[in-house]
């Protein structure tokens, strides 16, 4: 069995230490990037969403490496997120590729159905290797997004723009590396204060901005042309609502115990989206509520004819909550120079703002 499955951000490494501590065969597609985006939208019914588009075009340069095993996020709900898995293995087939495709549910099984898919996966491996090799893939999702929080706050005031860009990607490279629990603590540690230690302006009073949407768009850089990274250029501090680490804990453990951490968030769209429609449009409204007291703006990432989205983003200028609100919709149309123009536009809104709140 040779196992594959696509991209979201960094969500390869903790997958493949997993995989690598239970001696599965875990084959990764190369990065995203334009040819798994052409591969994705040239097999793909047109009116789907660029996750959809994306992940269908990792699938296909996983089966090309020799994956015969793919792995794909499913479940139910509103969201055409439970179609993905069973429209992607009828496109695979009819391409002439004889794979299997595995659909993980996130929705109903939770933390009981990942045990019992890595089970099967690792043909029967013993709960003593399973829960271990779990827990070290977790940790190494922790590292990265405890890396990431602190690159963002950086980004906004280094003095030499990129520096902490250049110190992330090292800091990757060395998580995937690191094969025991004191080499990652030791790895973690030393680039965090690696990133602390770069130069930066410490005069500037940087905007914060928080960035919210739909999960795949929000966590895949490729997707939405690395925004976060383009507001660090424009001198803005990001606080994205969603980390892959949290969102696992959340998703598999936590649920999995009758705990839900969305019920603050779901209290707090309340006024405006009394159920979920799907997605994470309802978290989007949520969020901004919860958090517009914090951020000078939100930027709603949002994939194109994504459903729960366009209902958030339609809800979101009714709120009284009175903070500047920038959708972005993502999809293979969407071209650098028009998003970074919009940026800009949203910053000098942004500061106008601050401008004039101080004035008064």
């Amino acid at each position: 069995m040779r196992i594959g499955m696509p991209h979201m951000g960094n969500i390869f490494i903790p997958f493949k230490a997993m995989f690598q501590r239970l001696g599965v065969d875990y084959i990764m597609p190369p990065v995203n990037n334009q040819r798994t985006l052409s591969l994705g939208v040239k097999h793909s019914p047109e009116g789907l969403c660029i996750p959809f588009k994306l992940t269908l075009g990792n699938l296909i340069e996983a089966a090309e490496l020799g994956a015969d095993t793919l792995l794909m996020i499913g479940g139910y709900g509103i969201c055409r997120l439970g179609y993905y898995a069973k429209v992607q293995e009828q496109i695979l087939h009819d391409l002439g590729y004889d794979v299997e495709m595995i659909q993980l549910g996130v929705s109903e099984r939770k933390f009981f159905g990942l045990l019992k898919m890595i089970k099967r996966l690792s043909n029967n491996a013993p709960w003593t290797k399973i829960v271990p090799a779990i827990r070290f893939g977790l940790a190494k999702s922790n590292a990265l997004d405890r890396i990431e929080r602190v690159v963002q706050k950086v980004r906004a005031v280094e003095q030499v723009k990129g520096t902490a860009n250049r110190l992330l990607a090292k800091a990757v490279k060395a998580i995937d590396q690191a094969d025991d629990y004191n080499t990652l603590n030791k790895v973690r540690m030393d680039y965090i204060d690696q990133i602390n230690q770069i130069n930066k302006d410490g005069q500037t009073q940087p905007l914060i901005v928080g960035i919210t949407g739909e999960i795949y768009v929000l966590l895949e850089p490729f997707s939405n042309l690395d925004v976060e990274s383009e507001l660090g250029k424009l001198g803005v501090e990001t606080r994205r609502t969603l980390f892959l680490s949290e969102w696992t804990k959340f998703s598999f453990f936590l649920n999995s115990l009758g705990l839900n951490e969305k019920a603050r968030i779901h209290k707090a769209a309340l006024p405006y989206l009394k159920r979920d429609v799907g997605g994470d449009g309802w978290e989007s409204v949520g969020e901004k509520v919860l958090y517009a007291k914090e951020y000078d703006g939100l930027i709603h990432l949002a994939p194109f004819t994504c459903m729960p989205e366009i209902i958030a983003q339609n809800i979101m200028p009714a709120t009284k909550e009175n903070i500047p609100v920038l959708t972005i919709l993502c999809d293979e149309q969407m071209a650098k120079p028009g998003m970074l123009t919009r940026l800009e536009a949203f910053v000098d809104l942004m500061e106008w703002k601050r401008r004039a709140q101080k004035n008064h």
